[in-house]
C-alpha cells in the first residue's frame, strides 16, 4: 500500500514511517520539519508543506496522485498545551486548519482511508483506572480541543465523501525503538527528568497528596513501538471498513505513578539524585488510565512493551543524544 505521512519526521510519526517500511508498505512524508527531522524518515522520501497554508491542499492532492496513495496517516501539528493556551486562536489554524486542508486534498484525489493522530486529552479532567470512549470528552486547552473537534470533522468528512478512518487517543506515549528515534523535546515526564539529570539537579515531583496508593498523580505510559504498531493495525482494519470514523483508545490499561516512574528512571540511569516535591500542578488529576478494550476487541491490537522498556529504550537514545551519561 501506498501511505502518506504528515508530520512523518517527528518523534511519533518517524517511529510509524519504519513499522510502516517493515510491514512492506511505500512510504511519502510530508512535515514541515519546524520539529522534524529529514534524517529520522527511515529513508522516505519527504516533501516540506505546512498544511495550514492557503495552497496547501492543492499540494496535498497532487503529491497523492503523483505518489499514487492509498491511505493518510497524518499526526503534523502543534501539540504542547501551555502553548495552546497562550495562542489558542494559532492553535485552531494549524490544526484545524491543517486538517481540513488535509482532507480538501484527500477528497480532490480521491483518497478515503486516513488514520489520525488523537489525543487523550479530549478527556480534559477526566479521572479513574478505565477511561473508555464513552467518557463524554470534556477538553480544557485549547490543544484538546484542536483535537476533538478533529474527530468531528472527520466524522463530517465521512458522511460528506465517503472516508473511512480511524482516530486514536493516545495516553502517555515513552521510550524508542532504536537510540536514534528518541523523543527530543522535553514535554512529557521522563524526559524532562533527563533534562533534570543533565543539569545535575533533582527530578521535581508535582504534588505527594493525591488520592493515590503513593500520593503522586497516575498515568497510563504506552511505548512508542506499540503506538507505532497500533497505527499499521489500524490501517490493515481500514481495508475493508464502511464509511465512518473509528475512535479508539491507545494506552495499556495499567497505571503507574509519577514517583514510580521517576524511581525507575534514578535507578536505570545509575543516578544518586533524589527527587523533590515541590506543589501541585494546577488541573493535574489524580488518576487518569485509559481502558484500551475497545480497540482490541475491534481490530485485535494490544500494548506488549513494560514501563521498564519504555525507560530503558528512552535511557539509550537520550545517552546517544548526548554522548554520555550525566555527572
Amino acid at each position: 500500500m501506498r501511505v502518506l505521512v504528515t508530520g512523518g519526521a517527528g518523534y511519533i510519526g518517524s517511529h510509524v514511517v519504519t513499522a510502516l517500511h517493515a510491514a512492506g508498505h511505500d512510504v511519502l512524508v510530508v512535515d514541515d520539519l519546524l520539529r522534524g527531522h529529514r534524517d529520522e524518515v527511515d529513508g522516505a522520501p519527504i516533501e516540506q508543506v505546512h498544511l495550514a497554508e492557503d495552497d496547501a491542499a492543492d499540494r496535498l492532492s497532487a503529491l497523492m496522485a503523483a505518489h499514487g496513495t492509498d491511505a493518510v496517516m497524518h499526526f503534523a501539528a502543534r501539540k504542547q498545551v501551555g502553548e495552546s493556551v497562550a495562542k489558542p486562536a494559532w492553535y485552531y489554524r494549524e490544526n484545524i486548519g491543517g486538517l481540513a486542508n488535509l482532507l480538501l486534498g484527500m477528497e480532490s484525489a480521491g483518497v478515503t482511508r486516513l488514520v489520525f493522530s488523537s489525543s487523550a486529552a479530549v478527556y480534559g479532567a477526566a479521572e479513574g483506572a478505565a477511561i473508555d470512549e464513552d467518557v463524554e470528552p470534556r477538553p480544557i486547552s485549547p490543544y484538546g480541543e484542536t483535537k476533538l473537534f478533529g474527530e468531528k470533522l472527520i466524522t463530517a468528512a465521512a458522511a460528506g465523501f465517503g472516508l473511512r478512518a480511524v482516530s486514536l487517543r493516545y495516553f502517555n506515549v515513552a521510550g524508542a525503538a532504536s537510540p536514534e528515534l528518541g523523543d527530543p523535546a522535553a514535554l512529557n515526564l521522563i524526559p524532562m527528568v533527563f533534562e533534570r539529570l543533565d543539569a545535575g539537579e533533582p527530578p521535581r515531583i508535582f504534588g505527594d497528596d493525591y488520592d493515590t496508593p503513593d500520593g503522586t498523580c497516575v498515568r497510563d505510559y504506552i511505548h512508542v513501538a506499540d503506538l507505532a504498531e497500533a497505527h499499521t493495525a489500524s490501517l490493515s482494519a481500514l481495508q475493508d471498513a464502511a464509511p465512518g470514523n473509528l475512535v479508539f483508545n491507545v494506552g495499556t490499561g495499567r497505571g503507574t505513578s509519577v514517583r514510580q516512574i521517576v524511581d525507575r528512571v534514578l535507578s536505570i540511569s545509575g543516578s544518586a539524585l533524589e527527587p523533590v516535591v515541590v506543589p501541585r500542578r494546577p488541573g493535574d488529576p489524580g488518576y487518569v488510565v485509559g481502558s484500551p478494550a475497545r480497540i482490541a476487541a475491534a481490530i485485535g491490537w494490544t500494548a506488549r512493551h513494560t514501563v521498564d522498556d519504555m525507560i530503558e529504550s528512552a535511557w539509550a537514545a537520550h545517552l546517544a543524544h548526548v554522548g554520555h551519561a550525566p555527572v
